[in-house]
Formats: C-alpha cells, sequence, structure tokens
C-alpha cells in the first residue's frame, strides 16, 4: 500500500474503521510465497540498518543507549496520515544484540487536528530485563497501557537527556528534519508478524 492510498484510506473512514482498515489491509497472509517472505524480511532488516544508522549518527549518546539495551524494536518507515481522522502503521524487527529477533507491526489511530501525510522512523529501546521481557511475552503490546514510553530528550549539549536514559523503556521518533519531540506514541498497538 503506497502512502496515497494509505492517506485516502484513513481520510475517508472513521477511528474504528480506519484502525480496522489498517489492520485488516495491511497484514501478511499465510498465502505469500517463501520467496515473497524472504524479501520482506530482508526490506525490514535492510530498513532498521537505516533506521539505525541515522540515529546514531545524528544522536550523541544512542549509540551507548542502543548498546545498553536489552532490545531494539525498530520501525524505519511509519507512515502517518489522514484528515481529522489519522491513523499511523509501520513494518519493523526487534534486535537484540545486533541479531533480529522476530518482525512486529505498528497500528495506531487518532482523532484532532490532523491533515496531510508524513513518513518517520521510531526505534523504542527496551533498557530493562523485566521491560524486554513483558513485550516478547505479550501477545499484543499498547505503548502508554504495556509499559510507558519515555521519549528522547536532547539537552542543549546534545546528547540524550539523563533522566530520559534512566528510563526502562525509551522511544526516539526521527523525520527527514531530525528528531521530533513533541509527539506520543501512548496508543500504538504493536504485534508481532508471521514472517
Amino acid at each position: 500500500m503506497d502512502r496515497r492510498q494509505f492517506v485516502a484510506r484513513v481520510a475517508g473512514s472513521g477511528l474504528l474503521v480506519a484502525t480496522a482498515g489498517l489492520a485488516a489491509g495491511c497484514t501478511t497472509t499465510g498465502s505469500s510465497s517463501p520467496t515473497d517472505v524472504a524479501a520482506k524480511r530482508k526490506e525490514i532488516d535492510a530498513g532498521v540498518d537505516g533506521a539505525l544508522n541515522r540515529l546514531y549518527a545524528s544522536v550523541d549518546g544512542a549509540r551507548d543507549l542502543g548498546s545498553r539495551a536489552q532490545g531494539l524494536l525498530v520501525f524505519p518507515r511509519v507512515l502517518a496520515g489522514g484528515l481529522v481522522v489519522g491513523g499511523e502503521y509501520g513494518d519493523g524487527a526487534l534486535r537484540t544484540k545486533g541479531a533480529t529477533q522476530g518482525y512486529y507491526r505498528t497500528i495506531a489511530a487518532s482523532v484532532g487536528l490532523t491533515a496531510g501525510g508524513q513518513s518517520r522512523s521510531v526505534v523504542i529501546m527496551f533498557m530493562t530485563p523485566d521491560a524486554y521481557n513483558k513485550f516478547v511475552q505479550s501477545k499484543g503490546w499498547t505503548a502508554g497501557v504495556d509499559a510507558s514510553v519515555a521519549l528522547a530528550k536532547v539537552g542543549a549539549n546534545g546528547k540524550v537527556d539523563t533522566v530520559t536514559a534512566q528510563q526502562p523503556v525509551i522511544a526516539f521518533v526521527q523525520t527527514n528534519a531530525g528528531l521530533m519531540f513533541d509527539v506520543s506514541l501512548d496508543g500504538s498497538k504493536i504485534s508481532k508478524l508471521d514472517l
């Protein structure tokens, strides 16, 4: 599904219909051939590598946090859009010590002042074994419900804020223009893909 179709689908739907449409229109089916599945995994893994490289190159201290994290959940391309009723979705991977542990999808819906669309990357770092294990063992995980997610803040010195760095779950949200500080991931539903 390309960006234009996504924005049109979300803009023309109600909140529940938008969420259901995103979930139904973007799921991986069991009828995919092994070649399709392998290509999808390769595409996601390449996107994850790119998103992590951009984050580490642009945020001082992010690489250190990433190396200390129990796991990194990376969504390299989360598409968001709508008109009054909005939604977003994206596919990504969970990495532990540099190895992919599984593939995931994030879906969220919103109501309010929404117009247009954008793409961004989201990196969620599970800093404690407890936070990581809760995520891995869940049948579906919702940011802000199953765990509080601290949006990373960068201090005047250009480094990740020390208070943020002490949280059990930390998120970085980036666009082509840089880090976003005025977003919330609360309500984002994350589920495992069958890839």
